[in-house]
């Protein structure tokens, strides 16, 4: 076992116990006390790293190891400390104990994304402690805010420091690499490499106040009301991005059964729980999540607002915001809470070529596939602006009845300590041969 086989569950363990639940709105703990963690493990073993506070508490730790060819540019590996808040009482342990059982670690983070700072940590440490260097430069970020929108986090880092990331073009990071077992003779290794765009937005319908016992022909509340229900029931079409299309025939011929454009379905019922990360990139969304009017049961308000939750496919943003305004109505308007691109990349090149020898000589059963996701992760947000080409690669072979997709956000989130040692011998290979 090679030493950052040894320490990476440690690690993991260690960082899941510095509870840095981001609740979005600035009152949780924020980052200080899991960066803290970062850098000393770092010097350790003679690492020295930067610290940079967004605002107070709001830790980002940067740290550039030079390669053997100056003339490459440069890989960015980030990781972000941040996790999702988790409500003790739904769990069946401390979410924030880091507790060992049954062969995985338990806690808030795991998955998301505190195995890959973890392993980012062990693979650096051993690096350095045997004296490897890797071909190009390496830049390893843990990060800030990745799940409130990465505002403290890489928005501020690539506002305002730009100079770290200097001659960065290629970047990997979470929500890739991991395992689908067709059978014991091959694994699908999903790699991310496209997302879609974020629409959340303000739906807002001006009307004529007035008495609720009244006749009204123009009340907000109808209008919001109406266009809620046309884009909520809207049935979006079946659109094929290059790699969603790619994806499905890659699932399809490992399973042997046939891709039917117009029915992908059978092709999606055999991926099993992970069909949650993947089934609504077939199509755009929109869904209502908020309403808002009023202010008395017998007044009608003069205006009525709401929110809609919209993602929409690589290619296709302007088709996506034409059919969302005709199904508007004349009397509503809408703006935006929060509005990022879609992004996607393709699956070729040095980088995915170096992904794939890795995974192989570590599972000879390993087929490197792309996928889309549905969400978005700092990748996009914000080093797509800098030019850099992003994949989502945490290399994990999981157990073939795991569910990993629950594992995001949900509760007795959990890894195999197993799947962070096949990691940390993937990542290691990977880093130091591309």
């Amino acid at each position: 076992m090679t030493p950052a086989e040894k320490e990476v569950a440690d690690l993991c363990v260690e960082l899941i116990r510095v509870d840095s639940s981001n609740y979005g709105d600035g009152s949780g703990p924020g980052e200080r006390a899991a960066a803290e963690v970062v850098m000393a493990r770092l010097a350790e073993v003679g690492i020295e790293s930067t610290y940079i506070e967004s605002e107070p508490g709001r830790g980002n730790v940067v740290t550039r190891v030079e390669g053997t060819d100056r003339s490459l540019p440069a890989l960015l590996v980030h990781g972000h400390l941040d996790v999702v808040p988790a409500n003790a009482a739904d769990w069946s342990v401390d979410p924030f104990a880091g507790e060992v059982r049954d062969g995985y670690i338990w806690g808030r983070g795991a998955v998301d994304m505190k195995d890959m700072d973890a392993m980012m940590l062990a693979v650096l440490r051993q690096m350095k402690r045997e004296g490897r260097e890797p071909r190009r430069d390496i830049v390893f970020a843990w990060l800030a805010d990745e799940e409130a929108g990465g505002v403290y986090g890489a928005k501020y880092l690539t506002a305002n420091h730009a100079e770290l990331f200097e001659g960065v073009t290629e970047s990997i990071s979470e929500v890739g690499g991991y395992s689908l077992e067709v059978d014991p003779s091959l694994r699908l290794y999903l790699i991310e490499t496209a997302q879609k765009g974020l629409a959340w937005m303000n739906l807002t319908a001006d009307g004529t106040a007035g008495h609720g016992s009244m006749l009204n022909d123009d009340n907000a509340v109808t209008e919001v009301a109406r266009a809620v229900a046309r884009i909520g029931e809207h049935d979006w079409p079946l659109t094929y991005t290059p790699t969603v299309r790619r994806f499905l025939t890659e699932v399809a011929d490992a399973y042997g059964i046939p891709f039917d454009e117009n029915d992908p379905q059978p092709v999606l019922d055999r991926i099993g729980p992970l069909v949650r990360f993947v089934g609504a990139t077939l199509r755009h969304t929109t869904n209502p999540t908020q309403l808002g009017a009023g202010y008395k049961s017998n007044v009608i308000p003069g205006q009525a607002t709401a929110v809609v939750d919209g993602r929409f496919l690589p290619g296709f943003e302007d088709e996506f915001f034409k059919t969302v305004d005709s199904l508007l109505g004349p009397k509503v308007r809408r703006d935006f809470v929060h509005h990022d691109i879609a992004l996607e990349t393709t699956f070729d090149g040095a980088l995915v070529e170096s992904m794939i020898a890795a995974l192989k000589a570590e599972d000879p059963a390993a087929r490197a596939i792309p996928y889309c996701m549905s969400g978005g992760t700092d990748n996009k947000t914000f080093f797509a602006d800098l030019g850099v080409r992003g994949f989502g690669f945490v290399p994990l072979r999981l157990p073939a009845d795991m569910d990993f997709a629950s594992m995001f956000h949900g509760v007795d989130e959990r890894v195999p300590v197993d799947a962070l040692h096949f990691g940390v011998r993937v990542l290691d290979r990977f880093l130091l041969n591309y």
